[in-house]
């Protein structure tokens, strides 16, 4: 069975766990119709346009 050396630091363990709690970039696609950055999988908010299609009416 594998024996720690020495002892580890608070500060160390502590930056091994925080690696999984980076956050990730919020990915930002084109819109087809207009042009404008929105999220992906949903209905553009400024034109109103999703997969070409116009879904609701944006005055």
């Amino acid at each position: 069975m594998a024996v720690p050396k020495g002892k580890t630091s608070k500060q160390r363990r502590n930056k091994r766990r925080a690696s999984s709690y980076r956050l990730n970039k919020a990915t930002v696609v084109e819109c087809s119709n207009c042009h404008e950055p929105k999220l992906p999988h949903r209905v553009c908010p400024s034109c109103g346009h999703y997969d070409g299609k116009e879904v609701i009416t944006v005055d």
